[in-house]
């Protein structure tokens, strides 16, 4: 076994290989950017190495540096996480070349599954079955045209190089192809330099079903499966394991299918064949195509470590350090059901519009498993993925889990910044989630009951206004003393409405408030308080900032009332950058006439595109950046003349 290993990664998947590592007694070096100086998975390791700028083409994405860092401090084996470099092969080569071991497969593996079209090509010779599409070298449009009628609509297509849903376009008809083939390319050759596709049938009830593999470098098993139906723009949202509705049929034909794949590259370490499904008459084994490997550990990993009891970061040091694979296919058996739920920070009323902000509050269950990559006080920076945890849960049954989960959600606690927690919460109680009756078409069907925001209860109100004014701390054992005004006064700010509140103090124990015409009572019982009968949520405060822990995270803001904007709405003649990122294109220029919902920009932030939309009909009047341009949340990047 090695003893000491360097980690190339950041956030929860660096702190989780770190775990697992140190419990083996291995010791760990991080590498940090600019960025993440104080970071988490800085502190949890053993030495930590400087490697460069926030941006991750500045640090995280430079092998050389990495590699370097290794050498210097004598560690053996690099672990590459998931992200960044674990899929390159020529780092891999790199890594071997300067002797050290790369903890996970060959870069021969690696290459033979990167590009779609080829690993298909592969696939089918293994005797695995792969989605009806057009996999070739011809990237013309016309053709690529051409083959989407032969394969007949609706087809998606997808980067040959992708991942994350990142160059996937689905075209239901013919006339809207080649607009998307344009807009897939683009993203495509900004996120992987690559912008060939392929193109393949889009099936009408898919769900996404992929087999965890582990091989040695000639053997493989399967851990058996997860399901990864629950998505939003190809993202995946909540996963489990098992997959719902899974016969012992197509549970052993899925599982060898993996196994196929993973034995005819040679795979050595912890992979992910996926595959799409056809939920339309229920799980058949005739039903199932390979999509695509993923040759590295899977973010959804934890639900299969739950259901397996199997800890696969600690397989994948054992096989890279030349032990045989810990257990075979007839040891391995599943027990019980898990959920994981991925916890951002990001604005789904502006939709998923990721965030950043201060966590200036971050508190877990102890019921879940909470891989995380920050605490509280960290920042959410806009260089990298804004994942605050994995929340992790596991049961005896599959509606005990969900059931689990929904509780443990409605338990996390996050100030600081806005996160989808709601949403979370919201999917726990679908009912046709919870029936087991999901594809990956749920969430955006229902996404408009799904992103529905609960309204501030008055009970949450008072609680935030006790806090703002400090009328809900423990009183001294020197009693109750008249330091304060009897009868006062608070304004809160909610979703851009100012509430007014009012508060007869009548004693240590007891304070009555009036909401819009709705009385309250404050009760002290024992240590703690209850507003009208009901325990008072867990409240914090930050600054003017004051968030209760009731329904997923109520945030208001106090007003003082020497400093209120009395202004307006939003500005519809400025076009602002939402948060800070790069300006990827311009398309407006001055003079130029545009209707609401026009294209004027493009932002990338946050590994992503985002489009920049005119706020109404106009006529551009100044464009005041320019492609290429790093900018600040809320700058102004195009102004609309006024009216």
């Amino acid at each position: 076994m090695f003893n000491k290993i360097l980690i190339a990664n950041r956030g929860e998947i660096a702190c989780r290989v770190m775990e697992t590592a140190q419990k083996m007694g291995v010791s760990c070096v991080a590498v940090y950017s600019d960025a993440d100086a104080s970071a988490k998975h800085v502190q949890m390791a053993d030495e930590a190495v400087h490697i460069g700028g926030a941006a991750p083409a500045d640090s995280y994405l430079k092998g050389d540096v990495i590699i370097q860092a290794a050498l210097d401090t004598g560690a053996q084996a690099i672990h590459p996480g998931y992200g960044f470099l674990s899929e390159n092969p020529d780092f891999v080569d790199a890594v071997e070349a300067a002797g050290l071991t790369f903890i996970g497969p060959s870069a021969d593996a690696i290459r033979k599954m990167g590009l779609k079209d080829a690993a298909k090509v592969l696939m089918e010779q293994a005797g695995v079955p792969v989605v009806p599409g057009y996999h070739g070298d011809n990237q013309d449009p016309e053709h690529l045209a051409g083959a989407a009628e032969t394969i007949g609509y609706p087809v998606l297509i997808k980067a040959v190089a992708g991942g994350g849903g990142k160059g996937m376009r689905l075209v239901e008809k013919p006339e809207e192809f080649s607009a998307a083939l344009d807009s897939a390319r683009g993203e495509a050759k900004t996120a992987f330099g690559n912008d060939a596709v392929l193109v393949e049938k889009f099936v009408a009830k898919p769900r996404h079903i992929e087999v965890q593999v582990f091989g040695d470098g000639t053997q493989a098993v399967h851990l058996f499966e997860r399901d990864c139906s629950l998505q939003r723009r190809h993202q995946k949202v909540i996963e489990e394991a098992p997959a719902p509705g899974m016969t012992a049929e197509m549970r052993e034909a899925m599982g060898q299918a993996g196994v196929r794949a993973a034995e005819a590259i040679g795979y050595k370490g912890a992979g992910t064949v996926e595959f799409i499904v056809d939920a339309s008459d229920g799980l058949r084994p005739d039903r199932f195509w390979f999509m695509e490997m993923n040759t590295r550990l899977q973010v959804e990993h934890p639900v299969t470590e739950a259901i397996t009891g199997v800890d696969l970061v600690e397989w994948q040091l054992q096989v890279a350090a030349g032990e045989s694979l810990p257990k075979q296919q007839g040891d391995l058996s599943i027990n019980g059901h898990s959920f994981e739920a991925r916890l951002y920070a990001e604005d789904v009323p502006k939709g998923f519009l990721p965030a950043t902000g201060t966590l200036t509050h971050l508190h877990f269950p102890p019921e879940c498993r909470a891989d995380s990559g920050v605490r509280a006080g960290d920042t959410i920076s806009p260089w990298y993925d804004p994942m605050i945890a994995k929340v992790v849960v596991h049961g005896p049954t599959r509606a005990v889990a969900l059931e689990s989960l929904h509780r443990v959600l409605r338990q996390t606690e996050v100030a600081g910044t806005v996160t989808n927690l709601a949403f979370l919460g919201a999917l726990t109680r679908h009912s046709g989630f919870a029936s087991g009756d999901v594809d990956t078409g749920l969430i955006g069907r229902d996404l408009d009951d799904l992103v529905q925001e609960a309204g501030a209860s008055n009970a949450s109100t008072v609680a935030a206004a006790m806090t703002a004014l400090g009328l809900a701390e423990t009183v001294s054992e020197t009693g109750f003393t008249l330091w304060a005004p009897l009868h006062r006064a608070a304004q809160l700010l909610r979703d851009g409405e100012v509430v007014d509140l009012d508060v007869q103090v009548e004693g240590p124990d007891r304070q009555v408030w009036e909401i819009e015409g709705t009385q309250l009572i404050a009760q002290r019982r024992g240590a703690g308080w209850t507003i009208d009968g009901t325990p008072m949520p867990n409240v914090v405060m930050a600054g003017s900032q004051v968030t209760v822990f009731d329904d997923y995270g109520q945030v208001f803001e106090v007003v003082d009332p020497l400093d209120r904007d009395a202004s307006g709405g939003g500005d519809t003649n400025v076009i602002e950058a939402p948060m800070p990122g790069l300006v990827k294109a311009v398309f407006a220029s001055a003079g130029l006439e545009v209707k609401e919902g026009d294209r004027l920009a493009i932002l990338e932030a946050m590994k992503m595109e985002h489009s920049l939309l005119a706020a109404r009909d106009g006529v551009v009047a100044e464009v005041l950046a320019e492609a290429g341009a790093q900018v600040e949340a809320g700058a102004a990047l195009v102004r609309l003349a006024e009216d």
